[in-house]
């Protein structure tokens, strides 16, 4: 690495995979190593591309719904959750499942049904469109309404301003978040919190992380794909810690030599979803550039993992044949015959 004097990078830490993604990559991983190719994956398994291009190539098939998974395969769900009547529909193609959701994205699932269940009114803070969302959402979905940001609070209406309860889309903003609650507090003066945080600990360490290194760095780059929000939350506090700029990137060849312009210090953070070969191709590029002094802003010590799907330690291959078998159907074997069941 070369270093010219005065140019610096800080790199944050905690930064990269958190133990959700990290389960839901491995899961692919050794679903294909278990039973072979192909195995289907409901939406992006992570909101990364380098991730999810990187499993195209070992045998992974990503799709939007459902019902594009032949009967007979095995369909996994993505760490982002998905609403019951996805596993219904499931059932009804005649599919094996995994179900690769972040314990604590069905957390907060499980809360919704519980809250639903006592009749309260869930206002559930999040990002309309995004798969997490939606797949709470279809939980209870007579009972939760989506308050995206702030601004939303003031068009709230509830049937009972004594039984409301928050909820929350686990990569939001710390910062936006609480602010949301707080509008929310002023119109629902009985407004309930949830019994734990439901923004994960790796989104709010990010960020913490960033916080710490946004007064000193004039450029933030932060590691992540456009459609992860975790990500893009990096990008926002960033700018509101105080860096002068803050871009977010795919890949090291998307970053603009502009951008160095007049810049001492370089902030380097990736998303939740994002794995560290990317990011030590970040720190060659503006090594090349003279940005070869590396100092590490530690935030928070990581030492969570997640056990892998239980759905792992059963035969799908056997389990998608049966399924088919009992309407009378034909499945290929994994020599890629058909067979008649």
């Amino acid at each position: 690495m070369t270093a010219s004097p005065g140019r610096r990078v800080l790199l944050a830490a905690p930064r990269g995979y958190c133990a959700g993604v990290d389960r839901a990559v491995i899961a692919v991983e050794k679903a294909l190593e278990q039973y072979g190719a192909p195995v289907y994956v409901r939406h992006e398994i992570v909101h990364n591309k380098y991730v999810v291009q990187t499993l195209e190539k070992k045998g992974a098939i990503f799709v939007e719904q459902t019902e594009e998974v032949p009967p007979g395969n095995i369909v996994m769900f993505s760490a982002h959750g998905v609403a019951p009547t996805v596993h219904d529909e499931a059932r009804q193609g005649r599919l094996a499942t995994i179900d690769a959701t972040c314990p604590l994205v069905t957390k907060v699932h499980k809360e919704a049904v519980r809250f639903a269940s006592e009749d309260y009114d869930i206002l559930l803070i999040g990002h309309e469109g995004h798969e997490e969302v939606i797949g709470t959402s279809g939980e209870a979905p007579d009972h939760i309404t989506l308050v995206d940001g702030p601004a939303d609070a003031a068009k709230v209406e509830v049937r009972d301003p004594s039984k409301v309860v928050w909820l929350s889309q686990t990569t939001l903003s710390v910062d936006e978040t609480m602010e949301t609650v707080d509008a929310l507090k002023t119109k629902f003066p009985g407004l309930i919190s949830p019994p734990s945080d439901d923004i994960c600990y790796a989104t709010q360490n990010r960020q913490l992380a960033v916080k710490q290194m946004g007064a000193e760095a004039e450029l933030v780059i932060v590691v992540g794909s456009r459609n992860s929000s975790n990500s893009k939350r990096l990008v926002e506090v960033a700018k509101l810690a105080g860096s002068r700029e803050a871009y977010l990137v795919d890949f090291a060849s998307e970053i603009d030599e502009a951008w160095l312009e007049g810049v001492t210090t370089v902030g380097v953070t990736s998303g939740a979803s994002v794995p560290e070969v990317l990011v030590e191709e970040v720190l060659e590029w503006l090594s090349q550039r003279g940005y070869g002094d590396v100092e590490l802003v530690r935030a928070a010590e990581e030492s969570i993992t997640f056990s892998l799907p239980k759905e792992l330690r059963r035969d799908l291959r056997e389990e998608a044949a049966a399924l088919v078998a009992e309407r009378g159907g034909v499945v290929k074997d994994l020599a890629g015959d058909p067979s008649a069941e």
